[in-house]
């Protein structure tokens, strides 16, 4: 089957568990669910109304800290972002307000607003969606295009260590998560794209812009 990252052919079978199958690409060692096994958007809308994000929740701030953190960091004062990916109850937003820099909200399911996808931003975050792409051969392209010179994509998914330890992860139980990355399928969206790329602890990672 073709990868749902890098286009190629070059996969193999790497784990079977009650509810689907998962593939590997020997090219960018994504590992992925058959097409033919994805959910529809409905079905994948109906979990996503179930999550309870909020600003007020103080362990998701922390959560979210891992990586707005080391965001921070990296970015020049009064930095413009987008929270691609934003979910129900936006909360990144919220907290990069806070430190000074000011985001829209994107979600193809809650805040689907077309014309952001067409603006220039010194910062983009996606926290827990890039495992939920069904197509990251279209997403990341389409996110590094509206980075401005210099800007940082913040992405935070968990990844994948080894075939043994992904048979006995709970993070693929989840229906709609569907493409798991490894260290090694992030340097290879950096080489890609021709990015620089940051690995911060194991769900963290900072890709930045020539």
């Amino acid at each position: 089957m073709t990868c749902p990252l890098c286009s190629k052919h070059q996969t193999l079978y790497f784990h079977t568990d009650k509810q689907r199958d998962y593939l590997q690409c020997q090219v960018c060692d994504l590992v992925f669910v058959p097409k033919h096994q994805l959910l529809s958007a409905e079905a994948e809308k109906s979990l996503y109304d179930l999550h309870q994000n909020s600003p007020d929740d103080q362990g998701y701030r922390q959560f979210l800290d891992r990586l707005l953190t080391p965001l921070s960091e990296n970015l020049p004062d009064n930095a413009q972002g987008l929270d691609f990916g934003c979910g129900p109850g936006p909360t990144i937003s919220v907290m990069m307000a806070e430190l000074g820099f000011s985001m829209d909200n994107y979600d193809p399911f809650y805040a689907n607003q077309a014309d952001l996808l067409s603006r220039q931003y010194d910062f983009i975050t996606s926290t827990e969606v890039f495992e939920h792409l069904h197509q990251p051969c279209e997403v990341i392209p389409q996110l590094v295009s509206m980075l401005k010179p210099q800007g940082v994509l913040g992405i935070m998914t968990k990844r994948w260590i080894s075939q043994e330890a992904f048979a006995r992860w709970h993070y693929k139980n989840d229906q709609t998560h569907v493409c798991f990355y490894s260290d090694n399928t992030f340097q290879w969206i950096a080489d890609h794209w021709d990015l620089q790329l940051q690995l911060i602890g194991a769900d963290a990672v900072l890709l930045l812009k020539a």
